[in-house]
């Protein structure tokens, strides 16, 4: 395995900056957004189609520091039925064709999440049972097979024509695919170009074991994120594991993502990686740093040190 990092938690320098940064943190790649939620501030797809001159430059300066592209990342909701949706499937498409220009052969992005029925004009994540109302599995038989079955045979098809070979879907909540029973019912239908990013920090908060996670997905892990999740004592004792508080008001929440380490300990990612790396995946694995507990160098050092400590490489 080899060390990475989404660059977005560096979106206050600049490239060069940025990448000056990665070579005195010790990490060997970068993950950076092509658009969607992100601004992309390092490598924004569109506009590094339309300026080759400029993405000549940058290709040169990340080479001349001896550092390699992980994959390129575009987080979005491609299936919300408003401008959001379709401006999203654009950069997601650009970052797609961009990736295949450069040779890039992964990207991270997300399933993705439609509306429940034709003409609802929000996304719905369906999460409770499927039993009652009645109208239930017809919602859930429109969102997989009218809305993203589609959606995701048309990026596979992308792909194979740009030369891409893998997609990693983040197991994220609030998406068609969050977990690994969910990604194996895209991949069942699409193929095994769709995999997961898996990231523990998601599977944490949701009450699920991601080293039973990595044992279930074997072959289906596509990229793996460095990310951490504290439950917080007495508060998730009193009101559960559903969240919805703002993810700063860390002393309120009954989890927050911290920074690795600072959650599950050590000897915990010693073993979540070695399973990991033991069922198949041997690629990048990228520290995505997203913790309000601490300053952000303190959350990136304090993360990369534990990365470097306990990957499998």
């Amino acid at each position: 395995m080899k060390l990475s990092i989404c660059t977005d938690v560096m979106a206050d320098l600049s490239f060069v900056e940025m990448l000056d940064k990665c070579v005195k943190l010790g990490v060997e790649g970068i993950e950076m957004t092509g658009g969607g939620w992100s601004r992309a501030p390092h490598f924004r797809a569109d506009e590094l189609l339309a300026d080759k001159g400029l993405l000549k430059q940058k290709l040169n300066e990340i080479k001349a520091r001896n550092l390699e592209i992980a994959a390129l990342n575009c987080s979005g909701n491609p299936l919300d039925p408003g401008g959001m949706g379709k401006r999203h499937l654009k950069e997601i498409e650009d970052t797609i064709r961009l990736a295949g220009e450069i040779g890039v052969k992964k990207i991270v992005t997300m399933s993705g999440l439609p509306e429940a029925a034709h003409g609802d004009t929000v996304p719905n994540w369906l999460v409770y049972t499927k039993s009652w109302p009645g109208e239930m599995p017809e919602r859930d038989r429109y969102q997989w097979e009218d809305r993203a079955f589609p959606l995701w045979h048309h990026l596979v098809k992308l792909a194979d024509e740009v030369g891409v070979e893998k997609y990693a879907l983040e197991n994220f909540s609030a998406m068609l695919v969050w977990n690994p029973e969910t990604l194996f019912r895209l991949r069942n239908e699409v193929g095994e170009k769709i995999g997961m990013n898996l990231d523990p920090s998601h599977l944490i908060w949701m009450g699920a074991d991601p080293i039973a996670s990595a044992r279930a997905l074997g072959k289906a892990i596509h990229h793996c994120h460095g990310k951490d999740t504290r439950i917080e004592r007495g508060l998730a004792d009193v009101n559960g594991l559903l969240e919805t508080k703002e993810v700063t008001d860390v002393a309120n929440r009954a989890w927050n993502y911290v920074a690795v380490g600072a959650g599950k300990d050590l000897q915990w990612w010693k073993e979540f990686f070695s399973v990991v790396r033991m069922v198949g995946y041997n690629g990048w694995v990228s520290l995505e740093m997203e913790d309000f507990t601490m300053s952000t160098e303190a959350g990136i050092q304090t993360s990369i040190d534990a990365l470097q400590a306990t990957i499998s490489r």
